[in-house]
């Protein structure tokens, strides 16, 4: 399994959107910070994200990251329950029913220090994958890596 030491740090994403009700693609682009806490890591992520022919906008999120001996829970920033996963291990991390809606995420960590996260996401508002790939950043070829991993 891969540890919160490891994943501690700054890490450069790109995430493709593929909307499948309104066929407008997605993507954005953007630093992710993975700060140790108790028991875990806080994620902070900030980018732009630009939907369709829609001008950029600013984008953020943030999660906590707390590990077990099952691996990672992670939870909202206000503190409700997302899903889990094990770090290191390519796979299905947990569902999560957001109302009507269905999130499922594979994790994939075969090219490991680069790491990816796909979710599926459908209900009867929303039918979309979006792919997020993650390349620790301030490397000379994280940008490329990035846009590379994702096909683009």
């Amino acid at each position: 399994m891969i540890t919160a030491q490891a994943l501690a740090g700054e890490w450069t994403v790109a995430r493709l959107i593929a909307d499948q009700r309104t066929g407008q693609p997605g993507r954005f682009d953007g630093i992710a910070r993975l700060t140790p806490v108790a028991g875990g890591l806080d994620y902070a992520e900030a980018g732009q994200l630009t939907l369709g022919t829609a001008a950029p906008l600013q984008a953020r999120r943030g999660y906590r990251w707390q590990f077990d001996a099952d691996g990672v829970a992670v939870f909202f920033s206000d503190g409700r329950a997302f899903h889990r996963f094990q770090p290191g291990v390519s796979g299905p991390g947990t569902d999560h029913l957001c109302g009507a809606d269905l999130y499922r995420v594979r994790y994939d960590w075969g090219d490991w220090p680069a790491w990816q996260a796909t979710w599926q996401v459908t209900g009867p508002a929303k039918d979309y994958v979006m792919t997020s790939r993650h390349v620790r950043a301030g490397r000379a070829d994280a940008a490329l890596a990035v846009i590379g991993g994702l096909g683009q």
